[in-house]
């Protein structure tokens, strides 16, 4: 597909255990647009958060091929998948992962260092402010609630501006009002920035706001229906 920006074909991932061999992924194959957002649902053990790891290359793939953005993974070694993940791709996770010395400004700079960008510290700034964190820039994240956190998480995920942005059940551990809030800000900053979203998540009704919900069972593709025919139509075989 011309303007896939996630390409699986065939994957295949296979873990060990005590008990031998585990099949956590079952020859998955998946097409996603640029400019799309998708829910990935299913069981706990189904497989969803397996695959989005394996979008993210961050779990390699026992066999099948991986493309983001035209790019193959599985011929990448470590730095060169860290390069492109930094570039190209934004994730949240549940846990938000901050680190607990840093304050949010810094956590947020942090990606931006890494990667020898100038002005690190303005560009962060901004984004908190975006987060609606402004007045708490200087504050470590014990010092803040676990929705602040959260939008620390996404800013830091956005502050290199990524065309993929990999959310694994990002309000899982947060109450419902602050886990709608931090869903309309998602998707705000996904619509802005014209970038693809694909998340995990248990809640149906986050699953329907997106265009398209994947359905994953036993480590397979279940279904897969689009939601919103009008951006994405589905293209319609002649009986």
């Amino acid at each position: 597909m011309a303007d896939a920006i996630i390409e699986l074909e065939n994957i295949q991932l296979t873990l060990t255990s005590r008990a031998g061999p585990v099949n956590i992924l079952r020859g998955v194959s998946l097409s996603v647009q640029a400019g799309q957002t998708a829910a990935i649902v299913g069981p706990s053990g189904s497989g969803k958060t397996s695959l989005l790891m394996v979008i993210a290359g961050l779990e390699r793939a026992t066999s099948g091929n991986v493309s983001v953005r035209g790019r193959a993974l599985q011929g990448l070694g470590e730095d060169d998948l860290a390069v492109l993940r930094g570039a190209e791709i934004g994730i949240v996770f549940q846990s938000f992962h901050l680190v607990p010395t840093m304050t949010a400004l810094e956590n947020v700079a942090l990606p931006l260092e890494l990667a020898g960008e100038s002005g690190a510290f303005e560009t962060a700034r901004t984004l908190l402010d975006e987060v609606g964190l402004a007045a708490r820039v200087d504050h470590f994240p014990a010092e803040l609630s676990g929705g602040e956190q959260q939008r620390v998480a996404i800013a830091r995920a956005l502050s290199r501006r990524p065309r993929l942005i990999l959310a694994d059940e990002p309000t899982g551990n947060l109450d419902g009002k602050t886990g709608r809030q931090i869903v309309d800000l998602l998707f705000g900053l996904q619509a802005r920035m014209d970038a693809t979203l694909v998340l995990v998540t248990h809640d149906e009704r986050l699953a329907a706001m997106t265009d398209r919900v994947i359905r994953m069972a036993d480590g397979r593709i279940a279904s897969d229906e689009l939601t919103n025919t009008k951006s994405f139509p589905v293209r319609v075989v002649s009986q």
